[in-house]
């Protein structure tokens, strides 16, 4: 298809490190995933311009200033309460490079509805072996680490799963985000007050195993991108297309860190089990002058979020307009 894309290297989202007892793993996250939807550029009819964003008060449809813009949250329909860039620099929480492992929990103890965003964790600056011990120690445990991390000024909650070769650290929703079951019409528990029979019971276990597979991510593909693609090569071919000039990406910038230096990792494993020092991870690893690189700096300005029984679903198709 012409509009397909040859897919980007992958690239260094976050430097740190990942700490449980006096253990300090130096690592990096990557994405997990890519998106491969289809998104519509929003152009201007009579000039095939890209037609972007603008700063418009709702109430008499004029733009505005940006210097004229304050952030408020309603507490109250129709009632906000104004805080100042500084004031909501100072909630900020704690930026830190590290994915400070709180507690060990059973892999299967955490619901699919807390999962939200993976990403995928690698060695960094000679922390392979390190790497390798808690990821075999994870998948002979049958446990998942719960964590916290501080990505882009934003604290998470986050499970670090062994998966395969690697580790998959997933982003996971706070417990007050998600809802509750009591808020739905749901069928009772209980089988035969949901009307249920054995025997009906017995011939949907039988369909179920008929209908059982291995799973194959690659059996599925989403039809309505397929169709958009073949769409535009139909166009194309036809020359039915317009040229539009678009503004040229800024170049991100990267570096590379100091190289870590080795440390004794049975004596930090026997330290943490003796519980000896109040000495964190990343205190030992400071001991060793061996400091990550710094994350990029946040953006200055946070977007406004609306409370969550406000906010809009994302659509499966996005209308994107041009910056």
């Amino acid at each position: 298809m012409p509009v397909s894309k040859k897919a980007p290297a992958p690239r260094v989202l976050w430097k740190g490190a990942i700490s449980f007892g006096l253990v300090h793993i130096p690592v990096a996250l990557y994405s997990a995933t890519t998106d491969h939807g289809i998104d519509f550029d929003w152009l201007d009819k009579r000039t095939m311009d890209p037609v972007g964003y603008k700063r418009i008060n709702k109430k008499t449809g004029k733009e505005i200033a940006r210097e004229q813009i304050v952030k408020g949250i309603e507490y109250e329909d129709g009632e906000y309460v104004v805080l100042s860039d500084k004031e909501i620099a100072d909630a900020y929480p704690k930026t830190t490079q590290t994915i400070e492992i709180e507690t060990f929990v059973p892999a299967d103890g955490i619901p699919f509805v807390y999962l939200e965003r993976p990403y995928y964790v690698a060695p960094i600056n000679r922390g392979a072996k390190v790497y390798a011990l808690l990821r075999e120690t994870l998948q002979r445990s049958g446990r998942v680490g719960v964590a916290r991390v501080v990505i882009q000024t934003k604290q998470h909650l986050a499970v670090l799963v062994p998966s395969g070769p690697g580790l998959v650290l997933n982003l996971l929703r706070w417990g007050a985000d998600i809802r509750p079951w009591a808020d739905l019409p749901l069928p009772s528990e209980d089988v035969k007050k949901a009307g249920l029979s054995e025997r009906e019971l017995k011939m949907a276990k039988e369909l179920v195993d008929d209908m059982s597979t291995d799973w194959d991510p690659g059996e599925f593909k989403d039809e309505f991108k397929d169709e958009i693609l073949r769409l535009v090569d139909k166009k194309v071919k036809a020359g039915q297309t317009e040229t539009v000039t678009q503004p040229q990406p800024e170049e991100s910038q990267s570096t590379e860190g100091r190289g870590a230096k080795i440390i004794d990792l049975t004596e930090l494993l026997q330290r943490s089990l003796r519980g000896k020092g109040a000495k964190t991870a990343k205190a030992a690893a400071d001991e060793e002058d061996d400091e990550e690189e710094e994350a990029p700096p946040p953006k200055a300005a946070a977007k406004k979020r609306k409370p969550a029984a406000k906010a809009a679903r994302k659509a499966p198709v996005r209308h994107r307009r041009a910056a």
